[in-house]
């Protein structure tokens, strides 16, 4: 058995790097998103309110099996129309990591989306009124004040999607759920290999919510900070 402890952990490092890929996604969709809601314009409110809504409303396993199942007959379909003899092949990698950010793209959006709000609009104004560009006040104004507000709500998208990675053993991706479940079919111990997964998603999570707090209590000097 202990050569199926070892399968586990070294699928874990899989779990690992989807996450963290996801995560990235994720904060370029939830940046887009937010921009895209506090831009003013119709179009893009109207768009990107339409993704965060049907996003949060739909389960993740469900989108999960539409982006590598429907997602890849959908766009061979598209191809075969246009006349091309290519095909596409969604490999379990990348569906778990676009489809996992996607989703976590919407709830990163009205996390990033209140946090700026949270902050004076005067201030922008000023910096405005100083000659600093967009991008300047962004940089030196928006971004500090954003990340202290948005951490809170961060962390809690940050644990949700870290145990969100689990589903994309269904998909045939062999991180470390599914090398457990292989390994409880293999020996009948099912007990014994999902307690053994439970508890390294427990330390991946206790981990990434110490590193968290830390960077919490750095953005948070001066102020009177809230626990995450």
């Amino acid at each position: 058995m202990q050569s199926y402890f070892q399968v586990i952990l070294q699928g874990s490092f899989l779990t690992v790097g989807v996450s963290i890929l996801a995560l990235l996604v994720s904060i370029v969709f939830g940046l887009a998103g937010a921009a895209a809601k506090l831009s003013g314009r119709p179009v893009l409110v109207a768009l990107t309110t339409f993704y965060t809504t049907i996003i949060r409303g739909i389960p993740d396993l469900v989108l999960m099996l539409l982006v590598f199942y429907g997602g890849t007959i959908g766009l061979n379909n598209l191809l075969e129309a246009l006349g091309s003899e290519a095909t596409i092949d969604v490999d379990p990698f990348t569906a778990g990591v676009l489809t996992i950010g996607f989703i976590y793209g919407a709830y990163m959006t009205e996390t990033f989306r209140g946090a700026i709000l949270s902050i004076p609009k005067g201030q922008m104004e000023a910096a405005w009124a100083f000659g600093m560009s967009r991008r300047q006040t962004f940089i030196r104004i928006t971004l500090p004040q954003m990340v202290r507000y948005a951490l809170p709500g961060f962390t809690i998208n940050w644990l949700v999607l870290i145990k969100a990675t689990a589903l994309v053993s269904l998909i045939g991706l062999k991180e470390m759920t599914y090398l457990a479940k292989q390994a409880s079919a293999a020996t009948r111990s099912p007990f014994v290999f999902f307690l053994f997964t439970a508890v390294l998603f427990l330390v991946y999570t206790s981990v990434s919510l110490h590193a968290l707090r830390q960077l919490n209590a750095r953005y948070s000097l001066g102020t009177k900070r809230g626990a995450l």
